[in-house]
Parts: structure tokens; sequence; C-alpha cells
């Protein structure tokens, strides 16, 4: 319904023009675009005057115009917006762009009249396109209901959709893009998103057959469901994702007294949504483009090897430090294309990968086309990557640049591998260059090496990412039937959903933990059972290594006087019996809080005090699998440790992966109401994995 709802306003063969006069720069430059992408349809300028507007007649109504219109365009202004809407509902329109500023975005008032707004589009059946937002351009079907001019002349065949919430900045990515001799599928502005959002162009977009790649500018997400499913759908449908998302702001629903909030936070959550759907993170616009051009053009790279191609041993270098950067593998060559490569090159040339062409290209260009199929030849590589600028002038087309570039055409050509030239410094593409792009038909982009190394390392990733695909969504678990309230109903509800856990027993006297702790048979570890303490060890609340009853007596003592001085108010429910691990272990922490916008996420790093200290943590939206769990444990800055470091045992991460997707699971069953749920630490051995503390904490509570 959303995709038919938006296919109806993205191809629309009628426009409405609401408000249209020559003295709006809005409203001059939205008709001219009708002209200037050559729009095969029908634009009626509509103004309450009438007369004459743009050189058409104007009918001082949409109900006025008599024939069926699929869109509109109103400009008027906001006061006027209620009329303008009961007059598309009498004219049958039912597809609105709206430029109209002074809602939302200018604080509560404004945010009134936008929910009229939005109900009245309701009411109707309109799908509404803003308010305060420039429009929208389908340059696949020659649609423009867009309110700046746009980069032109239009470039043919573009594949990369761009959704922006700043309609300022889909201009400046169009802008760049076009500079760059790359060419759009669609820019669209999404403005205040009262009803029409990204994720609801993203869900569209999956569907376009002239879109290949889509480009995002995101300052909020305001249906984070629909993104989420239409990245899945994207992720399977082999269709990338590029998205720059501004703000990096902490999570404002935070569990008081949690770490997870801290760890979390809006932005690292979106950051592992990104890696969770295969949705490709940028932090540029430049980044954005060439990302999505080489993906566009490239499409899914099978073979991630990488192979280096300049005419300078400078830029061999360079290049070789940024793939490394870039997390890309430059293979060394096999002998036999070393051997074919030595009776190509000069006597001076070494043929190595990155492969130095030498300056002798200056003197023969036919060097390239020689050398490049012996080197694309080689059964280690699986993209070629030549660097030499496109030339600007047709004087310089005409010379020995231009020559050069049509012996790389020709390289490339009979290498037979996918292959790219990449500029030594990020530059423009003139017509001139893109003309002798075509007549080579080589792919290229103006990238420079940093941005171009670091486009080929994301589209990389990413199709290595596409290859491993989403995993099935495990049932959901049964909901609990109560909510535990202390750390030792927390621990054994968790024992009950499948985590190990280690055996408590709760002490309400000294001489009950005594008898608890000989029945351990070892040392013992003692902690205030309390609702209202969180950190036990800050007040004196843990003892650790206690043998014999005298110690276990003395120490259950010690502790209840600490607490009562310190936390007089709490709620105490008496002390925590349990064995003392002395085997080598590694603490993670693991911690799931809700998220405002995505919902249930859980975090995994290092535990015990180290989670505060390197806040390094692994975060996903929940339910997690085992294996997406053994994802997240590789990404944190400290994974050497796990399996081992200078003596020390590693842990089973298989075993450790899958008590933290259980406790996800637990999380999942307690509902809504669940604030934050952390286990710190979750022991990990060769062993297995042991919860050692839990901590529930529920909305409403602080």
């Amino acid at each position: 319904m959303s995709a038919a709802s938006l296919a109806g306003l993205f191809r629309a063969r009628s426009v409405a023009l609401v408000g249209a006069t020559e003295r709006s720069i809005w409203s001059t430059a939205a008709f001219a675009n009708f002209e200037r992408l050559g729009f095969a349809g029908k634009v009626h300028p509509v103004s309450r005057k009438g007369g004459t507007v743009h050189g058409l007649p104007a009918a001082t109504s949409c109900a006025a115009i008599g024939k069926p219109v699929d869109a509109a365009l109103l400009m008027v202004p906001e006061q006027a917006i209620a009329e303008a809407f009961a007059d598309l509902n009498a004219a049958g329109i039912r597809h609105a762009v709206v430029l109209t500023s002074g809602f939302a975005e200018v604080g509560a008032e404004g945010a009134l009249r936008q929910e009229a707004l939005l109900a009245a589009a309701r009411a109707q059946g309109v799908t509404l396109l803003g308010p305060n937002c420039l429009g929208f351009i389908n340059y696949a079907d020659r649609v423009p209901i867009w309110t700046t001019q746009p980069p032109m002349p239009v470039l043919q065949g573009g594949s990369i959709g761009v959704v922006s919430q700043s309609g300022a900045t889909a201009g400046f990515i169009a802008g760049f893009a076009h500079r760059q001799g790359i060419g759009l599928s669609y820019q669209v502005s999404t403005g205040n998103e009262a009803d029409v959002n990204v994720a609801r162009v993203v869900d569209f977009l999956v569907e376009d057959p002239a879109t290949k790649v889509i480009g995002l500018f995101l300052e909020t997400v305001h249906d984070a469901p629909l993104l989420a499913a239409a990245a899945r759908r994207a992720l399977a449908a082999d269709k990338p994702i590029v998205a720059i998302k501004i703000g990096a702001s902490e999570t404002a629903a935070r569990a008081a007294e949690a770490h997870t909030g801290s760890l979390v936070g809006d932005d690292r959550v979106f950051e592992a949504v990104c890696r969770q759907l295969g949705i490709i993170r940028v932090s540029c616009i430049e980044d954005l483009v060439f990302t999505a051009a080489l993906l566009a053009r490239t499409g899914h790279l099978r073979d991630r090897r990488l192979g280096l191609v300049s005419i300078s041993g400078g830029i061999c270098e360079m290049a070789a430090d940024h793939a490394e950067t870039a997390g890309v593998a430059v293979p060394r060559l096999a002998e036999p294309t070393r051997a074919a490569l030595r009776e190509i090159l000069p006597a001076f040339g070494t043929p190595n990968n990155p492969l130095d062409v030498t300056g002798g290209a200056m003197l023969d260009a036919s060097l390239f086309a020689r050398s490049l199929p012996a080197f694309g030849g080689d059964p280690s590589l699986g993209l070629l990557a030549c660097f030499m600028d496109l030339p600007d002038t047709p004087e310089e087309i005409a010379g020995y640049r231009g020559e050069i570039v049509r012996q790389i055409g020709k390289g490339f050509a009979a290498a037979g591998k996918p292959a790219v030239m990449l500029s030594v410094m990020a530059r423009p593409v003139q017509e001139p260059g893109r003309a002798l792009l075509a007549e080579t038909g080589i792919s290229y982009l103006g990238s420079g090496v940093l941005h171009g190394l670091g486009a080929i390392g994301r589209a990389f990733a990413w199709a290595e990412r596409q290859e491993r695909g989403l995993p099935a969504a495990p049932p959901a678990p049964a909901p609990a039937p109560e909510r535990p309230a202390s750390e030792h109903a927390t621990l054994a509800y968790l024992g009950g959903r499948g985590v190990p856990v280690v055996p408590l027993t709760l002490a309400r006297s000294a001489a009950e933990a005594v008898r608890a702790a000989a029945a351990l048979g070892g040392p013992a570890v003692l902690k205030i059972a309390s609702p209202d303490i969180a950190h036990k060890s800050d007040i004196g609340g843990v003892l650790l290594n206690l043998e014999g009853e005298a110690a276990v007596a003395e120490g259950f003592g010690r502790i209840m006087a600490s607490v009562r001085a310190a936390k007089p108010e709490a709620r105490i429910e008496g002390i925590l019996v349990g064995p003392m691990r002395r085997d080598a272990g590694i603490e993670l922490f693991v911690g799931v809080l809700r998220d405002p916008l995505w919902g249930p996420a859980i975090a995994v790093g290092l535990g015990g005090i180290w989670v505060e200290a390197l806040r390094d943590t692994a975060i996903r939206l929940l339910p997690v699998t085992p294996a997406e769990v053994l994802e997240m444990l590789s990404e944190l800055r400290g994974a050497k440790l796990l399996d081992g470091y200078r003596g020390t045992p590693g842990i089973d991460r298989r075993k450790a992966a899958e008590a933290v997707a259980s406790i996800g699971d637990a999380a999942l069953a307690l509902g809504p109401d669940l604030l934050s749920l952390e286990v710190n630490p979750l022991r990990a051995t060769t062993a297995g994995a042991e919860a050692l503390d839990a901590l529930a904490i529920w909305k409403g509570e602080s």
C-alpha cells in the first residue's frame, strides 16, 4: 500500500502548482524544472487571481481545472494550507508536496498545525510529502516536483536514489554527484516527514527497477521498524544502502544507575543497526557519493582481492597504505604473473602489487594496454584499480593524456575482470572527460586515493555482509509470568531461561550464611541482597574468598554494618552466599536496553571495572542468535583477550555466545516494562560461561 501510494506521487503524469506566481522564486524554479527535465505530462498553474502564470492559463482552484490531476505542489502560506487541502479534496487529488514551512520545525504551536495537516491528509486519503520540503525529482521517469534548479544537463541512466530529510543537503549531494559525472535515479527531500518519511521512500526504492543503490541523509529516524524491514529487503535484493546519519547524543530514556544507557546511546544503536542490517554508514557527502557510484557501476564484487596500478611508485605506496587502512587485501603476485610482467615492463620496472608501470608509459602509453591483462590475469586478484586523472579539455584528450586513458581502457577490457580508474586527487569530471569515458567504457571515480580506496573497502565489506545474509528470526520467547525485583530473583529467572548462573543461597542470618558456605565445600563469596542497591562493592557490600565458619560469620556482620551505615533507607533481603571461582576466566558485561526508536538492544563487552574504563562494547538489536553474538565478540577491541593472551587461557566463545543470546531472549520475555537488564559479570572460561551478578530495572524505578 505504501509503495503504491508513492508510485502515484513519484510517477505523476499531471501536476497542479498551487500558489503559482511569477513573483516567487520557488514557483518560477518549479515550473522551469518541468521543461528542464522534459516532463511529458500536464502542468496546471493554480492561482486565486486566475489569468496567465508562467505562460499558461491559471485555474482559480484545483477543482476548477476540470481534469483529473495526479499530484499537487502546495506553495501557499501556512495560513492558507487548510483551504488548499479542502480544494485538493474537491478536485480528487490524492498526492501532495508541501513546500510551505511554519510547522513542527518552529516549535510546539507549529507541531499542532502539522498534526492538523496530517489529520486532513489522512481524512482525505492524500499521500503527503513534507511540509517544509523542496520536493522530489524522479530522473528515471522525468518527473520533477522540485522547487530549486537542479544541476544540468541531466545525466542519463543514473541509478542512485538519494533520500534526505534536509532539502538543501539533497541538493548538495545531487550537485556533487553531477560534478563527478554521477547520475541519480531519484532525489527526494522529506522535510518534516508528517506522512512520507525516509523509511517509506527506501521501502519504495527497494522495488524501483531504475535504482541500484540507495543513498540516505538522516537527522533522525521516524519509523525505525519500517526502515529496518526495508533494509532487510534491500540486503536480500542485493541493493546497497549508503547512509549519513548525523547526531551522536545519548539516548534519552536511560536506566538510572545502569551502565547500559551510557554505553549504548542512540548513535551507537544506529551504528549497530547498520552492522546488523548491512547499511553502509559514511560520514561525509564525498564518501556517500563515491561509495554509491562504485557499487552502482561494479555491482556485487564476489572476489574481493585488489590489484593496484599506477604510473607513480609513490602513489602505489600511498595506495597500499590506504588499502590496508580500509581493510582491503592486496595480494602478492604469483611467479608466472611476475615473469609475464618482466617481459613487458622496462628493465627498471618491478613486477609487484601495487604495480608501478613506470614513467615509461609517458613515452609508450601501450604499456598500460599490455601490462594490465598480464597483471589482471593473476589468479589472486578480483578487482583492478588504476590511478590516473581524467583529462579535462579537448586538447588534453587529443594528446598523450587522452591516449593513456584509451590504453587503460584497452587493458581493462582485455583483463576480463572488474576494474575501476581512480583519480590521484579528488577532482570534478568535465563534459569532455565524460565523452572519453563513454568512448573507452571505463568506470571512473574522480575520488582521489583516500576516498576511492575507502569506497572499495566499503564495497567489499558490504558484499561480504550480503553474502552472509540475515539469520532467520528465532521464535518469540514465552512471556515471563512475573518480573524479578532483586538480584537473586533475576539470577533465578535467568537460570530458568537457559542462562548458566552461579548457584546462590539467600541467607538472612550469620548462621544461615555459615551453613550455606559449608555446603559449598570451598571458599565463599558474600554479597548484599537488596533491590535498592545496584553497585554493592562501592559500599562494602561484597566480600570475596571467605573460608571457615568464623570468617563467614564475621563477614556477614561486616557487610550488614557497612551497608546499613551507607544506605540506611535501603531494603535488605539478606546476604547471598555463593562459591568463589578461582580458576582463570574473563569477565564479560552483557546489557539490554530498550532504545526509544529501535526497541530492545543488547551490548556485550569486557566486564567488571573494564566496562566503564574502556567502554568497549558491541551492540545489536534483539533478538540475536549465537552466530551474531560471535560477530559481536570479534568486534571488541579487546577480542584478543578472549583467545588467551600472554599465557592466560582463552574462553569458549561458542558457549559464551549461547549464554549471551539466552540473556537477550530472557530480556525480551520480560516485556516492554523492562528498562534495562544487566549481567555484569558474565564469567567466561574455557569450559563455558556463568552469570555472577544481574540487575533488572523497570519503568518507573529510579
